[in-house]
């Protein structure tokens, strides 16, 4: 009888975690501030009230109150470092390896809520952070931003603060590279464009894991989109890459690419990542519902449950949580199913706990599960 896929991990961990800290990881390039917010659907009294769970109703007051007014009251559950970016790499860096992120956490000083960050990885601010809302709700968030100060996040902002022989040092040492936040980061397709012909040809050595997470890209345009796909596929021949996907945006990259439409169910969100990364031509593509992660790579696909949970303390980033679990997987030598366990379970416990789970954290959650 074949053992449990959890105990599978903890075996990898164990085998290991003394490699993992010897390892190194380059994030980039986003950063965030995040204000976490409830909507009040009724105040008992001036220290009690009943949250708004969910969004549906949001949504239905909202479209009751057009052509009149409405009054919502928005309390502040917490304040925490945001952005795919900075998420990411505080989950890795909890998990062992030795990450250093770039981005624009704060300029010239950085902003307090990326401090702990700073303790646990080396960080290489360039720019002020945006600034978001997330409004929860017991089935999804409203992630409301400004983004202004993301137009600073360019190839010229960024060699002004890393050389560029620097940068190319940088990634020569990373066993991992992450870029993510391509939707919002406006001129992120132009920073791919120079890694690819100022950066990736220097490297020498086997090729590194290189994780990419659009994040969200329905505001942008088809023709947009087309062109980081193409840019993707053309960083395989420097990296391995990863394509991070949530299932909406499964669906929306799948549509783009002109695949069969997916109804969410495990076979299917399995089959659509395996004919993404087949027209992508690219090492591995993952898709992350809420109750499930599916993979596929060259040996084909893998499907695994996540913990799910009811009653989150906190969703915001949960997905982050998973992209860094799935990753130090990868790190770990894991494979494609294991190393989809290693995401669900580090996800499940941030949104258990709201913060992310250290590897002997991870192991005990693994054993529970």
């Amino acid at each position: 009888m074949s053992r449990p896929l959890p105990d599978l991990v903890i075996d990898q961990i164990s085998a290991s975690r003394n490699r993992l800290g010897k390892v190194k990881a380059l994030v980039g390039l986003d950063g965030f501030v995040d204000t976490i917010i409830h909507v009040v659907g009724r105040r008992d009294s001036a220290r009690s009230y009943t949250r708004m769970g969910q969004m549906s109703e949001f949504g239905r007051l909202i479209g009751a109150a057009a052509g009149l007014s409405a009054n919502f009251e928005f309390v502040t559950k917490m304040v925490k470092l945001g952005g795919n970016g900075p998420i990411m790499a505080n989950a890795l860096a909890s998990q062992g390896p030795r990450v250093t992120y770039i981005g624009n956490l704060g300029w010239p000083a950085l902003h307090p809520v990326f401090h702990d960050l700073a303790k646990r990885a080396k960080v290489i601010s360039i720019a002020e952070p945006g600034y978001t809302d997330a409004i929860e709700f017991e089935d999804g968030k409203l992630m409301c931003g400004k983004h202004e100060s993301l137009q600073d996040v360019n190839w010229a902002t960024l060699i002004k603060h890393v050389p560029e022989e620097r940068l190319i040092a940088m990634f020569q040492e990373s066993s991992l590279i992450v870029l993510v936040n391509w939707t919002m980061l406006p001129f992120a397709g132009a920073i791919w464009a120079k890694i690819q012909t100022r950066v990736a040809p220097k490297l020498t050595g086997e090729k590194r894991w290189l994780f990419i997470d659009l994040a969200d890209p329905a505001k942008r345009t088809r023709e947009d989109i087309a062109a980081a796909l193409n840019a993707i596929s053309r960083f395989q021949k420097y990296f391995r890459v990863i394509l991070g996907l949530n299932l909406q945006e499964g669906r929306q990259i799948g549509a783009i690419l002109g695949l069969p439409e997916c109804d969410g169910s495990e076979a299917k969100v399995a089959a659509l990542a395996g004919r993404i990364r087949e027209r992508l031509a690219i090492d591995t593509v993952v898709i992350h519902p809420t109750a499930f992660a599916a993979a596929a790579n060259a040996t084909g696909c893998s499907c695994v449950a996540g913990p799910y949970t009811e009653k989150p303390k906190i969703t915001t980033g949960a997905g982050d949580h998973f992209n860094a679990g799935f990753c130090t997987g990868r790190l770990l030598g894991c494979d494609l199913a294991e190393s989809l366990q290693m995401g669900v379970a580090t996800s499940g416990y941030y949104v258990r706990k709201a913060r992310s789970p250290s590897l002997d954290e991870l192991v005990r959650f693994l054993k529970s599960l």
